[in-house]
């Protein structure tokens, strides 16, 4: 479904500071995979959904989406497919709009429309649907600007506004990470519930083992741009955090303890 082929992508080429972060990575996901994606600072997990949402260029190798070949597509492009949400709960929506306003460009995403459209009352009903099931009483508050939302309530109307575009890839960065444990776990919760109801092929990066272990059907560990631990379905239902500590210690042997702590 995804397919990734030696992937390369260096920062400061030709420098005294260059950094090779990707040296021909090849990676498959699967039609219907939910993928978290664990590893060390600087293992190149923000970096690798930068290159597949065309955020960033690679400079060699390919990304195919299917039949697609979306290598060098820049980014507005690939959301027509790709979405995204971000560790930051106030990206992925305009601050200044209403709920409605929100809802209602994302609903439009990818249509012709002229500045008239505005607001299509038809659909409010579809968009309080939507949102009462997030049980954030979001669905009372439309006509509330997104700006004045709690952190948890911006980021799971980011959420509902991502997969209203039914994107074929759902790529989430680290999205819970700037949010409180109560809150981080309820958009968890969320976003388990509509990545399985939408059958969403998903890649979540997260520094929460937890986290990484209880979700989706796979795991994969990054440590300096190379898959070091691609664990599946039954074999990554048995894992535990003190497994995936211990593989970590046998398997790299250089910056161990600022690692173990960041994961911890």
């Amino acid at each position: 479904m995804l397919q990734i082929q030696n992937l390369y992508k260096v920062f400061n080429k030709n420098t005294v500071n260059e950094n090779v972060v990707f040296d021909k990575l090849s990676l498959k996901v699967d039609k219907g995979d939910f993928i978290t994606i664990i590893g060390s600072n600087g293992a190149g997990k923000s970096t690798l959904l930068n290159l597949i949402s065309g955020t960033l260029q690679l400079d060699s190798g390919s990304v195919m989406l299917g039949e697609k070949d979306i290598s060098k597509l820049p980014e507005y492009k690939c959301t027509k497919f790709i979405g995204r949400v971000f560790q930051d709960p106030t990206k992925g929506t305009s601050p200044s709009m209403t709920i409605l306003e929100n809802m209602s460009m994302a609903y439009n995403k990818g249509k012709r429309f002229g500045f008239n459209f505005a607001v299509d009352k038809k659909n409010i009903p579809y968009f309080k649907e939507l949102l009462s099931k997030l049980e954030l009483g979001l669905e009372d508050k439309l006509y509330t600007q997104v700006g004045l939302l709690s952190g948890g309530q911006r980021q799971a109307l980011a959420i509902i506004m991502t997969v209203m575009g039914n994107p074929e890839v759902l790529l989430l960065d680290e999205h819970t990470a700037a949010l409180d444990p109560k809150t981080s776990d309820r958009i968890i919760e969320l976003t388990e519930e509509i990545v399985k109801e939408r059958s969403i092929t998903t890649l979540m990066v997260t520094h929460n083992l937890n986290h990484a272990i209880n979700l989706g059907n796979r795991l994969i560990m990054l440590h300096h741009g190379k898959v070091i631990l691609d664990i599946r379905d039954e074999e990554k239902r048995g894992l535990t955090i003190e497994k995936l500590l211990k593989y970590f210690e046998n398997n790299v042997k250089d910056d161990l303890l600022s690692d173990r702590a960041l994961f911890s």
